[in-house]
């Protein structure tokens, strides 16, 4: 049968495009459902500030009248003119097991990112670096934490039999409460404390005004912070702000703090309890059953991500990091939230992998890949 590659738009192709996602996916064991509402929101073009500055083509690959795969073509200027390059994007990437399913769905996101100018195909990203990038590639045995992504372990051959290399890997740590926290941080976090007289304060969540200016905080932390890694691009007030209000739903107000030297910022760090621990068992997508589940299940919580960690330049390679991670291992564990998992941390980022290796005994136990390819 002939292969049909659909370009889609409005309403109800979105919707399509966002359900297709259990016809790859229903029997399998870990895969946790997104929630539709969300998917929406991501993907809503005008809703989405991310779309004030990027542009996407949502497609579908349909065969004998059944769908078998779907992609996500991107351009994000914001990148381009950080990086001063000419990379396109693709995302939200799902296809049976068929090599031709796949190079025809990596083809036409190649040919609508270079009919607009690009020469390199990245992804996945879904739908940018600050959302949910890369694919799983190692550690294929445990549900996803919240906000990383998972995908059938056969992906890997129909990314490398269409001649995508590697352009960047990112690791995810897991961490033990019973070797987090090492006499070596205790001290570390100690001597840093008294060293650039330190306080620790939780983000306000409640007060608006309050939490505004910690937004603008947050916000100011994490450009400067992030600034010289590989693919960051800095998030618009706009996208910040539409981020954090769903954070705020779901955020737990003792994992969202900002650590000051003198008064003054110096870092924040961010922790989400592992919701797709309760959202697992809302197999539908729908709203009401997962409201459901999380007030029956939320006590069954085991897992928490450790998600961002900001520290301004002057702070870094100061031990200011000891502190960050001292606070969300002592509250994590009297919250009875026994595992850590720390994700995702660029390959490239060499002092921080070997922080969570020699200092939390972390153990890297997923892999997730950004492709990339000449056009």
């Amino acid at each position: 049968m002939d292969i049909n590659i659909q370009a889609l738009s409005g309403r109800s192709d979105l919707m399509k495009f966002i359900k297709s996602e259990w016809n790859f996916y229903k029997d399998d064991k870990y895969w946790v459902p997104p929630l539709i509402l969300d998917r929406v929101k991501t993907l809503d073009i005008k809703k989405n500030p991310f779309f004030k500055h990027s542009i996407m083509q949502l497609f579908l690959a349909v065969r004998n009248e059944e769908i078998v795969g779907r992609i996500a073509a991107i351009i994000n200027d914001n990148h381009n003119k950080t990086h001063n390059d000419r990379v396109g994007f693709f995302g939200f990437f799902e296809c049976i097991d068929d090599q031709e399913v796949a190079d025809k769905l990596f083809d036409t996101a190649a040919q609508w990112i270079s009919d607009r100018g690009m020469d390199t195909l990245r992804g996945p990203l879904n739908p940018s670096m600050n959302d949910v990038p890369a694919m799983l590639y190692e550690g294929f045995d445990s549900i996803p934490q919240i906000m990383m992504p998972y995908n059938q372990k056969y992906h890997i051959k129909l990314y490398e039999n269409h001649g995508f290399e590697k352009a960047q890997d990112l690791f995810g740590y897991y961490l033990d409460q019973n070797k987090y926290m090492t006499d070596k941080l205790k001290r570390m976090q100690e001597i840093v404390r008294k060293r650039y007289d330190i306080t620790v304060r939780d983000v306000n969540l409640k007060d608006k005004d309050q939490f505004k200016k910690d937004l603008q905080t947050l916000k100011d932390i994490y450009n400067a912070a992030w600034v010289p890694n590989w693919g960051f691009v800095k998030w618009t007030d706009e996208e910040f702000d539409f981020l954090a209000e769903d954070m705020k739903q779901t955020a737990d107000p003792n994992l969202a703090f900002i650590v000051e030297s003198k008064g003054k910022p110096a870092g924040f760090a961010f922790g989400l309890p592992n919701l797709n621990q309760i959202i697992y068992y809302n197999r539908s997508g729908r709203l009401l059953p997962f409201l459901w589940h999380y007030l029956t299940k939320k006590k069954k919580m085991s897992w928490m991500r450790i998600l961002a960690l900001g520290i301004i330049p002057e702070f870094h390679q100061k031990g200011i990091d000891a502190i960050m991670y001292y606070e969300i291992g002592t509250r994590s564990i009297s919250k009875g939230w026994v595992h850590g998992d720390a994700s995702w941390l660029l390959e490239s980022n060499v002092m921080i992998n070997r922080a969570l290796v020699q200092v939390l005994n972390g153990e890297l136990y997923k892999k997730f890949r950004i492709w990339e390819k000449k056009i």
